[in-house]
């Protein structure tokens, strides 16, 4: 009886070692690149949700989408850097700065102002032949979601995205930097009544700062931004989850 409890405790053991491996043989790893700034593509099988952490620096929600990726079903774009700004020519830029035209001109020209006109509109034509392929791979298909996930640490807090929002639902008991942006009423009718900050926004600004959040709006994609404190692991997991029972 000994020796068949044993045989069967090394075969569970197996089984268990061999799903791990399974698991994490799931996970397809690829690159792609938004005019040469690249990304990891992570993707356990086809799924109408995607996830993007843009902000090298931003390194609690590089961790929250590793572990997330391995045990939900999605496809992760994750930027290879560890830097807020990235190379770009002979400039360093702002990669969430880079998803229209205006914004794009007015990000390249905040670290480099004396710009030759000829060699930045030549990269600025790059940019818009490189964005539409690049936000083809990162738009879910029609109907899915796109959850970006970001971290701050320099005081910007839900209070900043008021004027910009359409509808909003704060929480005193919430620290304001913890919050969720939506560009989908429906996706905010069914997030506003639970325990996080989380603003509206579905109308174009007139003053389009590049953000991915504009492009998904002109594009009629249904984003989600989740954004806490850096360091606040527990709680961007906690709120990733709820915007996953809620929606999915």
């Amino acid at each position: 009886m000994l020796t068949i409890f044993k045989n069967k405790s090394i075969f569970f053991i197996s089984n268990l070692l061999l799903g791990a491996f399974n698991l994490v043989m799931a996970i397809e790893i690829s690159e792609i690149s938004y005019c040469g700034i690249p990304f990891d593509i992570k993707e356990n099988s086809s799924s109408s949700t995607h996830y993007i952490v843009i902000h090298g620096d931003e390194q609690t929600a590089k961790i929250l989408i590793n572990e997330h990726i391995k045990k939900n079903k999605g496809k992760a774009f994750i930027i290879k850097s560890k830097d807020r700004e990235v190379t770009l020519g002979p400039t360093i830029v702002d990669p969430n700065r880079l998803f229209s035209n205006t914004g794009a001109r007015k990000a390249l020209k905040n670290f480099k102002a004396d710009w030759v006109k000829s060699e930045l509109d030549e990269l600025l034509t790059e940019l818009k032949i490189s964005r539409k392929n690049f936000l083809d791979s990162i738009f879910p298909s029609e109907g899915g979601l796109l959850i970006a996930l970001h971290n701050n640490f320099r005081g910007y807090n839900v209070n900043s995205e008021l004027k910009k929002s359409q509808l909003f639902s704060i929480k005193k008991n919430e620290n304001p930097r913890d919050f969720i942006i939506c560009t989908s009423y429906v996706d905010y009718e069914k997030l506003k009544n639970g325990p996080y900050n989380i603003v509206l926004q579905n109308v174009m600004n007139n003053n389009n700062d590049g953000s991915l959040s504009w492009a998904a709006i002109q594009k009629g994609v249904r984003y989600i931004n989740i954004e806490t404190r850096l360091g606040w692991l527990s709680m961007q997991r906690k709120m990733l989850n709820f915007v996953e029972e809620k929606l999915n």
